[in-house]
Order: C-alpha cells, then structure tokens, then sequence
C-alpha cells in the first residue's frame, strides 16, 4: 500500500488575517474553517491548504480537548506549489504583478514544464507549475 494522494498541507504564517487576505482574495481559494489565533482552512481542488500560527500550534492540547491534536509548528519559509496549465501560468502572473507580487523566477524545468516562484506575506515560497515537471500529464 502507498498513499494516493495529499490531503491537506500545512504553511505556518506570522499574521493569520494577512494570510486569510492573500490566500482568499489575491489567489481566490474558498474558506473552509477558522479560528482566530489559531487557523484558518482553505480548499484547493481536492486538498485543504492549512495555515497555522505556530505560537498556538506548538501549545499541547489541553488533557480534555474535544480534539486532542498533537502539537506542531515550524518556524522559517516553508514551500508550497500549486498545479497550474502554462496558460494558468502566464494569467497569475499577471495577476500576482497586478498585486505588486514580485515573481522570484521563471523557470523552464529540464523534463518540461513552466513555473513561476512568489511570496506569501510571512514569506513562504509559492509556486506555480505545470503538472508535466514532475511527469504528471
């Protein structure tokens, strides 16, 4: 057995209520769940992005939580990378420039493929990608 699929990732963010901007209005995911202090759950396509803030994540659950989720956080950019046709691509692009979004690069990967690297505003590094650079159709 092997998994099939990501579920949910997770990104930890300095200022949740920057992120719920970024994420939701400049890259227009849908809002699943949030809590303030804590979280805030997007969808994206078949998956759920999570955005935590490590200050609270880190904190073990109380011995009575209703979910008693382990602790965990990390701290520094992380990375995520979102499927996108080069045509997505080159739209984003102008979208991100529209939102003064600095592309970091461009990039034509050696199997094929285009992808274009940005920043959240707690400075994860975003990308999007042509499925094809891993050799997903």
């Amino acid at each position: 057995m092997r998994p099939s699929a990501i579920l949910e990732a997770a990104v930890y963010v300095d200022d949740l209520s920057e992120a719920e901007r970024f994420y939701g209005g400049v890259l227009g995911l849908e809002l699943l769940a949030k809590v303030e202090g804590r979280h805030i759950f997007f969808r994206c396509g078949e998956a759920v992005l999570l955005l935590f803030d490590p200050k609270a994540t880190e904190v073990p659950p109380e011995p009575d939580a209703r979910l008693p989720v382990p602790p965990h956080g990390s701290r520094g950019p992380g990375h995520l990378c979102f499927s996108a046709s080069a045509d997505e691509i080159e739209l984003w692009k102008t979208r991100l420039a529209a939102q003064n979004i600095a592309i970091e690069a461009d990039l034509e990967w050696p199997r094929g493929g285009r992808s274009i690297y940005f920043r959240d505003p707690s400075g994860n590094s975003l990308e999007f990608a042509e499925p094809r650079i891993w050799g997903f159709s």
